[in-house]
C-alpha cells in the first residue's frame, strides 16, 4: 500500500477500496512488467545495481507475469491501491529487499505515464485491426445484397431507390 508507511494504523478497508484504481489499471500489468524489466536493465547498465540483482529482478518479474497469466496470482483492490503497488509487493515477496532497488531513479508518475503510452499503442493497433475487419464484413454483406434495392437519401430526405452496387463502389474507393 502506497500510504502505509505514513500512518501507524492500517487504512480503513472501505477507504482502500474507494481509493484503489486496481480494477482499471490491472489492464496495464503487462506494460508495467515490460517497463520494469527495461528499467532494471538500465539500472544495471549504469551500475546502480549489479548484474546479479538485475537477473533477480527480471526473473521475479517473469515469475509474476507467469503467475498472473495462469491465474495463480490475481491482485485484488482489497489489498492494493494499483497494479504498480501490487507488482512491487509481489516482487518483494519473491526476491526480498532487492525488489526495492527497482524503484531507484523513477517516480510513480513516470511509471504510470510510460505504462499507459505502451498500452495505448498496443490497444490502438488492435482497434485498427478490428475496424479493418468490420469494414471487410460490411463489404461482404453488401456484396451478398448487390441486387437489393433500398431508399437513397439526400440531405436527410429519402430520394430515389439505389442498389448496393453504388454503395460498394463508394466504399472500395475510400
Amino acid at each position: 500500500m502506497l500510504w502505509g508507511s505514513r500512518f501507524k494504523d492500517k487504512l480503513n478497508q472501505s477507504a482502500l477500496e474507494f481509493s484503489s484504481s486496481l480494477s482499471f489499471d490491472i489492464n496495464l500489468i503487462h506494460e508495467d512488467l515490460i517497463v520494469s524489466k527495461a528499467h532494471a536493465e538500465m539500472l544495471a547498465k549504469i551500475q546502480i545495481i549489479s548484474t546479479e540483482e538485475k537477473k533477480q529482478i527480471i526473473n521475479g518479474l517473469d515469475l509474476i507475469e507467469k503467475q498472473f497469466d495462469n491465474g495463480s496470482w490475481i491482485p485484488t483492490d482489497e489489498n492494493f491501491e494499483d497494479i504498480h503497488s501490487a507488482v512491487e509487493a509481489k516482487l518483494f515477496e519473491l526476491i526480498g529487499n532487492t525488489a526495492g532497488k527497482l524503484h531507484t531513479g523513477r517516480s510513480r508518475n513516470d511509471q504510470v505515464a510510460t505504462d499507459l503510452r505502451l498500452w495505448v499503442k498496443k490497444t490502438s493497433l488492435e482497434l485498427i485491426r478490428r475496424i479493418s475487419q468490420l469494414q471487410k464484413n460490411f463489404l461482404e454483406i453488401a456484396g451478398n445484397h448487390i441486387n437489393t434495392l433500398m431508399p437513397g437519401y439526400t440531405h436527410l430526405q429519402r430520394a430515389q431507390p439505389v442498389s448496393r452496387i453504388s454503395s460498394i463502389s463508394i466504399c472500395r474507393n475510400v
